[in-house]
């Protein structure tokens, strides 16, 4: 093959374009981590009253009685994490995958250290990290998905994807 030709790269390769993306949103995201990681106080303190009131409509309106604040502040953990998992792959490609669960289990894993060890009014708790490693995944395949539909896109337009259309590449 010569190199003015190219074959079809990894269906879910990153490219120059997501990782881009990823670099730039994963500094807010990053910061938005740490703020909330490391409050002296749960995040959740001030508005803790208007939860409970809306979990209490939600049960008069046929919410199931295990539906309480312990879920929601589960689910909350899940979806909180699940950017780190999708930036993760969209940075370093589908075949990284885990890495966006790994990543997800550390960063977890450190901040419930460190709130145990430096914050009392903060509850560490192993279905915190539990929650959070979820999210990860959640988002990592998430982002598998992403790059494989833009993957796949650019092959049935026609159009080589962006990460193999630099001169000589053959998107090996």
């Amino acid at each position: 093959m010569t190199s003015h030709e190219w074959s079809a790269p990894d269906p879910a390769r990153a490219s120059a374009r997501s990782r881009r993306f990823a670099v730039a949103i994963a500094a807010a995201y990053g910061v938005a981590v740490l703020l909330i990681g490391f409050w002296r106080t749960p995040v959740d303190a001030s508005s803790r009253t208007w939860l409970d009131a809306a979990i209490d409509h939600a049960h008069r309106l046929g919410a199931p009685a295990w539906f309480g604040y312990d879920v929601v502040e589960s689910l909350a953990n899940v979806v909180f994490f699940v950017p780190l998992g999708l930036l993760v792959v969209l940075f370093a490609g589908a075949r990284w995958w885990w890495a966006g669960a790994l990543a997800g289990l550390v960063l977890s894993a450190a901040i419930e250290t460190g709130q145990a060890l430096f914050l009392p009014a903060r509850y560490a708790t192993l279905d915190d990290v539990l929650a959070n490693t979820i999210g990860a995944i959640v988002g990592a395949l998430l982002g598998v998905a992403v790059l494989s539909f833009v993957a796949r896109r650019s092959r049935l337009a026609g159009t080589r994807p962006a990460s193999s259309r630099r001169a000589g590449r053959t998107g090996r």
